[in-house]
């Protein structure tokens, strides 16, 4: 007698659009791990703005339709592919990336994109981790080399800042279709605007550059080889073990509400802490 298929709830996108393209469905089929593969039972996947970028087709990377979004996801370990040492059923794990897709039940995800969550975070905050603060070990680390003493700006949608005569060392900036120009004007010597976020085009003027010998160097977080990763995971991982890692929470959606989740991630404007899909 052949063995039934398991089944799960998740979200499935069989086209590129807006938000109404994510359709949830209840009899998805269960992925099994493969080698060096982690099944993880999600109980909480993070929600970032490239997922809605994914879905539209606009982004650079498009996935073959059809396809479940998401990949930043914290949950129980519930079976382990080949060769896989690392974990075993029952650990509590949070992953940079999935194999399958996070907005759903189950989801498989390589053993080296897998971590340790310890207790001290919950699945809410281990689903907050993955893009997020990966994205700002590469911008930090590998595109900004920032070093000790320098001055750093998380620059988001807000408008004009005041800075002192020496300027800012480093702009993380996060909407550089409206900010770009004017951080150019906020740097110091040799200072470097390292681009996270953008969703548009803008005019600036090269020779904001010149005088202060500044640089704009753009971060994509998939462009980081498997070494590179491992140092951003060690640094993640030193910061939730020594409990300066702690995400803020913001909004939470079932996952049969995550078409409004993506319609807010793009048009709430001053939204505090990481959204998240809560799956179980």
């Amino acid at each position: 007698m052949a063995t039934r298929q398991k089944l799960m709830r998740a979200i499935r996108v069989f086209e590129f659009g807006g938000p109404e393209v994510l359709k949830f469905q209840s009899d998805v089929a269960v992925p099994s791990p493969k080698d060096h593969q982690v099944l993880i039972k999600v109980h909480a996947c993070g929600v970032n703005p490239v997922d809605t970028y994914i879905r539209s087709g606009t982004y650079s990377r498009k996935p073959l339709l059809p396809y479940t979004p998401g990949c930043d996801v914290a949950g129980v370990v519930e079976a382990v592919g080949d060769n896989v040492s690392a974990f075993k059923k029952g650990d509590r794990v949070l992953t940079t990336n999935t194999v399958s897709g996070g907005y759903a039940e189950y989801a498989v995800a390589a053993d080296d994109t897998v971590y340790a969550l310890p207790e001290k975070l919950d699945f809410q905050q281990g689903a907050a981790i993955g893009v997020s603060y990966f994205t700002a070990c590469r911008a930090l680390l590998h595109s900004a080399r920032v070093k000790a003493g320098e001055s750093v700006l998380v620059h988001g949608a807000s408008g004009g800042k005041s800075v002192g005569e020496k300027g800012i060392d480093v702009i993380i900036e996060m909407l550089a279709n409206v900010n770009l120009s004017n951080d150019l004007n906020l740097l110091s010597y040799g200072g470097r605007v390292i681009v996270v976020g953008n969703r548009g085009s803008i005019e600036i003027n090269p020779r904001d550059t010149m005088a202060k010998e500044s640089s704009i160097i753009g971060v994509a977080l998939y462009s980081s080889t498997k070494e590179e990763f491992q140092q951003f995971a060690a640094v993640v991982q030193a910061g939730m073990e020594i409990g300066w890692l702690r995400p803020v929470i913001g909004s939470q959606y079932p996952l049969e509400k995550v078409a409004q989740a993506h319609k807010n991630i793009i048009h709430s404007s001053g939204a505090t802490g990481k959204m998240i899909l809560l799956i179980s």
